[in-house]
């Protein structure tokens, strides 16, 4: 698996998660928000589990499964597994660094997020991932910010760091149902498509996500197509383990 790969699939899934039953339950909206108030996921460890399909500008597709776990603003967990019990990728992100373990392809990765940047042309943080994975804005909302309604969505466009963000937020679930990312030097680009909504501790959770991605590698430019359909989800007040060894 390539290594890039594995650390989309977590942009991916990162929080979009189901309930703790085996049973989904969509989530049913209480009324409609007059205000921008959208809201934020809040949690202190999270444990999930999600199918993953990835379709590759060539053509390939590859099915699997992802666990994760979370300490929120602290760490991601992660491993990904195409099947047979066989684990192929583990994977730790932190507020420092991404590291992947690639036990098939040996293309392993230790790279601090600014240097993620240089090589694959995307900008990220422990933070945007959290955000991303949770359905909320992708930045803090402050005056710099254009923010519109239009419909049934508010109308969220933020420029941090030379990366342009645009968000709709549906005033029904308060939450991100679409997002645009791209950098202003057209390196790399992000669509995120929230398709439906779970409960989980009476909040709305994402269930099926479709991702769209463009970024850089060696040998030039990709685009690759991620859907993500969280299975099963966890909370928990006390500690996780988050087990990593190059």
């Amino acid at each position: 698996m390539n290594k890039f790969f594995a650390v989309i699939t977590i942009l991916v899934g990162i929080g979009l998660l189901s309930s703790c039953s085996k049973k989904v339950i969509n989530y049913q909206s209480d009324g409609r928000m007059e205000a921008f108030s959208p809201i934020y996921t809040d949690y202190g460890y999270m444990n999930a589990k999600a199918k993953v399909v990835i379709e590759e500008e060539s053509g390939k597709t590859t099915r699997g499964s992802l666990n994760l776990r979370a300490k929120k603003d602290s760490v991601l967990w992660f491993t990904i597994s195409p099947g047979m019990g066989m684990e192929a990728v583990r994977g730790l992100i932190t507020n420092d660094k991404i590291q992947i373990k690639d036990r098939i392809g040996r293309e392993d990765i230790n790279l601090t997020f600014e240097e993620f940047e240089t090589v694959y042309g995307l900008k990220l943080s422990l933070d945007l991932f959290q955000n991303l994975l949770w359905a909320n804005p992708p930045q803090s909302v402050d005056y710099q910010d254009r923010l519109i309604k239009v419909g049934k969505a508010y109308e969220l466009t933020q420029v941090r760091e030379k990366v342009r963000y645009f968000s709709k937020v549906d005033v029904n679930y308060k939450k991100v149902s679409e997002l645009v990312s791209n950098s202003l030097d057209d390196r790399g680009s992000l669509l995120a498509s929230y398709a439906s909504f779970q409960e989980v501790n009476s909040e709305p959770f994402p269930l099926e996500v479709l991702y769209k991605l463009a970024y850089q590698l060696p040998e030039g430019g990709q685009n690759t197509i991620i859907n993500v359909e969280w299975t099963s989800v966890e909370p928990f007040s006390g500690p996780l383990s988050f087990p990593f060894k190059f």
